[in-house]
C-alpha cells in the first residue's frame, strides 16, 4: 500500500510540474517568432537571440557600458575589460542549445559570467549558484593561498519570468549575516534580469533598466529612441545595424533563431507526450482505487463470515453437549424434547444467517472480479491508445508498434487505417 501512495504522489508532481513548464513554454513561444518586415531596411536583430548578444558583448565600450550598469559605477571607473576562455561553458548539448556565458575580468580583478538565456530551464536558481562557486573555486590552483580569491559575480539575462511571486525585473543577491545584517562577503554576487517584467512606464537613458529595455529588442525605430542619449548603448545600437546589414552575420543569426524556434517546438511535443501518459495514468490510479475499495469491502465481509462461521462453531458444541444430556436423562424425555427443538430453532436460524452472509460473499467477490476486469481493461486500452498516438506521431516505427501492440505488422496496419 506504501508504494502505491508513493506512486500516486510521483503521478501528481509530475502533472504540476509539466503544468509549470508548459506555461513557462507558452511565454517563451511568444518570444521566439519569425521576424517579419516590411522590408530589408527595416529589418533589426533582437539582442535577447543569444548569439546577437554575444556579438554585442564583443564590442568593449558596449562590455563597459553594460558592466557599469550591473555594479552602479560611472563607466569610466571600470577600467579595462578582458573576455576569458571561458570553462564554466563546456555543458551539456541540452544547455548549450539555449545558453550563451561571456567570462568577463575587470581591470580590478573582479570577475562576471554573464548568461543570457532565451529558453526556460528548470532549477535556474540552483543551477546559478552552481556555476558562481564554480567560477569562484576555480580561481586557485593546487597549493595556493585564500587571499587571491576576487569577487565573483554571476549574472543571468532570462528572457522569461522565473520568479513569478513579485515584480521585481532585476535582483541583487549578496550574502548576509542572518544574526547581525552584515554583509558578510563581498565576493560573491547574484544578478538576475528578467526582462518580460520591465515596467513599461520607464524611459530613462541610463541605469541597467535602459539596457534591459534594449535587450529586449523592439523595431528599428524604436531600438534607435532606447540608445539615443547614451552613448554606450548608441555604440551597441551602431553595432547592432551595423550586423543586421552584413549578410553573413544575418544568416548566423536567423539559423540559431530557427533553432531555437525548432527547441521549443520539441519541448511541446515532449510535453504532450508527457501529459497524454500523466491522463492515462490517472485513469490507472482511479481504477486501482476502485480496486482497493472493493478489496475493503471483501476483507469486512470475510470478517463477518469469520464471525459467522464461529457462532455457528459454538451452536453446535452446544448441541452436542444437550444430545448428551438427552442421552443421560432419557427419563426425562418429554423436557428434554422441548429443549431439543428449541435449539435446532436457533440453528435453523444461525444456518440461515450463514446462508445470506454467504451470498453476500459470492455477491461481492462477482465485484471484486469485474472490478479486476474493468482494471485490466482501462490499463490496456490506455496503454494501447498511447501506442497508437506515438506511432502517429513518428515516435514509434511500424514494427516497434506493432510488436507493443501485440499483433503483426498487416494487423496493426489495417487497425490503424
Amino acid at each position: 500500500m506504501l508504494d502505491y501512495k508513493k506512486q500516486k504522489q510521483f503521478s501528481s508532481d509530475r502533472c504540476r510540474t509539466a503544468t509549470g513548464r508548459r506555461l513557462f513554454m507558452q511565454t517563451n513561444e511568444v518570444e521566439i517568432k519569425t521576424i517579419q518586415t516590411t522590408s530589408e531596411e527595416e529589418f533589426i536583430m533582437k539582442p535577447y537571440i543569444d548569439w546577437c548578444f554575444k556579438e554585442l558583448m564583443r564590442n568593449p565600450k558596449t562590455r563597459t557600458g553594460f558592466i557599469a550598469a550591473l555594479l552602479r559605477l560611472p563607466p569610466e571607473q571600470i577600467g579595462r575589460t578582458t573576455i576569458l576562455e571561458n570553462e564554466l561553458s563546456k555543458r551539456t548539448e541540452e544547455e548549450k542549445q539555449g545558453v550563451l556565458d561571456v567570462r568577463v575580468l575587470l581591470e580590478s580583478g573582479t570577475q562576471l559570467d554573464i548568461e543570457m538565456q532565451v529558453l526556460y530551464i528548470e532549477y535556474w536558481d540552483d543551477r546559478s549558484l552552481f556555476y558562481l562557486s564554480k567560477m569562484f573555486s576555480s580561481q586557485l590552483q593546487k597549493g595556493e593561498s585564500y587571499d587571491k580569491l576576487q569577487k565573483c559575480i554571476q549574472v543571468g539575462v532570462l528572457n522569461f519570468t522565473y520568479f513569478k511571486k513579485d515584480n521585481f525585473c532585476h535582483r541583487r543577491v549578496r550574502f548576509y549575516d542572518e544574526a547581525t545584517g552584515d554583509l558578510y562577503s563581498e565576493k560573491l554576487e547574484l544578478q538576475i534580469l528578467e526582462l518580460p517584467k520591465i515596467p513599461k512606464e520607464y524611459h530613462h537613458p541610463d541605469g541597467i533598466i535602459a539596457w534591459m529595455k534594449f535587450f529586449r529588442g523592439g523595431n528599428k525605430k524604436e531600438m534607435e529612441e532606447m540608445a539615443k542619449g547614451n552613448a554606450y548603448l548608441e555604440s551597441a545600437y551602431e553595432d547592432l545595424m551595423e550586423m543586421s546589414q552584413d549578410e553573413k552575420k544575418r544568416l548566423a543569426y536567423e539559423a540559431r533563431e530557427r533553432a531555437l524556434r525548432d527547441q521549443l517546438a520539441l519541448q511541446h511535443q515532449t510535453e504532450k507526450i508527457f501529459q497524454q501518459i500523466a491522463e492515462v495514468q490517472g485513469e490507472l490510479d482511479k481504477a486501482k482505487d476502485t480496486l482497493a475499495e472493493t478489496k475493503g469491502q471483501l476483507s469486512k465481509t470475510q470478517g463477518q463470515l469469520s464471525k459467522t462461521q464461529g457462532q455457528l462453531s459454538k451452536t453446535q458444541g452446544q448441541l452436542s453437549e444437550t444430545q448428551g444430556q438427552l442421552s443421560e436423562t432419557r427419563g426425562k424425555l418429554s423436557e428434554t424434547r422441548g429443549q431439543l427443538s428449541e435449539t435446532r430453532g436457533q440453528l435453523s436460524e444461525t444456518r440461515g444467517q450463514l446462508s445470506e452472509t454467504q451470498e453476500q460473499l459470492s455477491e461481492t467477490q462477482k465485484q471484486l472480479a469485474e472490478a479486476h476486469a474493468q482494471n485490466d481493461v482501462a490499463h490496456d486500452q490506455g496503454r494501447k491508445d498511447a501506442i497508437i498516438d506515438l506511432y502517429q506521431k513518428g515516435l514509434l516505427n511500424l514494427e516497434q508498434a506493432a510488436s507493443s501492440y501485440g499483433m503483426s505488422t498487416e494487423d496493426f496496419q489495417k487497425l490503424i487505417f
